[in-house]
């Protein structure tokens, strides 16, 4: 059933919050499995990604920002080439056709200059601050064995006996640090992020205090309460469709209302380039009506030609000049 989309919010205390550190793989893989069947977004702790260096990553993301555009624009996006990382503006980035009232930097695995596959290479790294480099790759490193675990995770409670990890022997992952400017008064800034899904396996948001994430339910949004140091976890579309929609990739959306800069840091931990993700689990046809219309269930191809389709449309003045090699 489509969810109801309405401004009406509920409290997150219908996210589920779950402890990796305080029981067993099979208690774990249970309760991950019965939060992707439910909501689709649950909460995590006791993940053991170290707070100092959680803190080191707001710490240089608020430093970054502070800056002048003139000064950003040292690691601009447009130089970025095919391997698509760097810093982008205000408005620059579309959801659903429509600016995003945010800014942010894209960083992924740290690769030769010389891979082939599209959004694959070497990252942009600002001389200010200087640090920045060491804390996003230790991040990366330390996110994306947290993502392996989850997926090692959901995979036993499905019972796939290795099916869903053999998707990410070579996974794709991307990082993005984005910043949401404060509220202004007229609140005609619209949506720092409009409803949407995420494209791969599990995407890991750590955010800041702020707040301002929703997660569509059946009967309303959500609103996701930032709990410190705790990683929310979702659902992305290749998951859905690995799983013939057991699970489903949950539309979720973002509006900063504070008068504070608000800062997220989402890593996606998706399938390898050149996966095609089969359905692990059978499913009769087609699955249920989404915000855009489309349905993963019926797409046929690679992991690289889905991501690379959502991609232009994200950045289509980038689309043209880059990623229509290779693919």
């Amino acid at each position: 059933a489509a969810c109801n989309t309405s401004s009406v919010s509920r409290p997150s205390h219908h996210i589920p919050v779950i402890d990796l550190s305080a029981e067993s793989d099979e208690v774990l893989a249970q309760r991950l499995d019965a939060a992707c069947r439910d909501r689709g977004f649950f909460v995590v702790t006791g993940h053991g990604v170290r707070s100092e260096l959680i803190a080191d990553l707001e710490a240089v993301a608020r430093a970054f920002f502070a800056l002048d555009p003139e000064v950003k624009s040292e690691i601009a996006m447009d130089d970025g080439g095919k391997a698509w990382r760097g810093w982008f503006a205000l408005g620059s980035e579309l959801t659903a056709g429509r600016p995003d009232h945010k800014e942010g930097i894209y960083f992924g695995s740290e690769l030769p200059a010389d891979d082939p596959r599209p959004l694959h290479g070497p990252n942009l790294f600002p001389s200010h601050p200087a640090e920045m480099r060491d804390v996003v790759l230790e991040y990366i490193e330390a996110v994306a064995a947290l993502g392996r675990r989850i997926v090692a995770l959901l995979d036993r409670g499905l019972g796939l006996d290795g099916g869903l990890v053999s998707l990410v022997d070579d996974p794709t992952v991307l990082f993005r640090i984005f910043a949401y400017p404060p509220a202004v008064a007229d609140g005609v800034e619209g949506w720092g992020v409009a409803e949407h899904s995420d494209y791969g396996l599990i995407t890991l948001l750590l955010q800041d205090h702020i707040g301002g994430l929703q997660v569509a339910s059946d009967d309303g949004w959500i609103d996701v309460e930032p709990i410190a140091g705790s990683f929310v976890c979702n659902i992305g579309d290749m998951l859905e469709r690995a799983t013939g929609g057991t699970y489903r990739s949950t539309p979720h959306r973002v509006r900063n209302a504070s008068s504070q800069l608000r800062l997220s840091f989402p890593l996606f931990f998706d399938p390898g380039w050149s996966v095609r993700v089969t359905r692990l689990i059978a499913s009769e046809g087609a699955g249920r009506r989404r915000w855009d219309r489309e349905d993963p269930l019926l797409f046929e191809g690679t992991y690289g030609e889905y991501l690379m389709s959502r991609v232009r449309r994200v950045f289509p003045q980038l689309g043209e000049a880059y990623l229509d090699e290779r693919l």
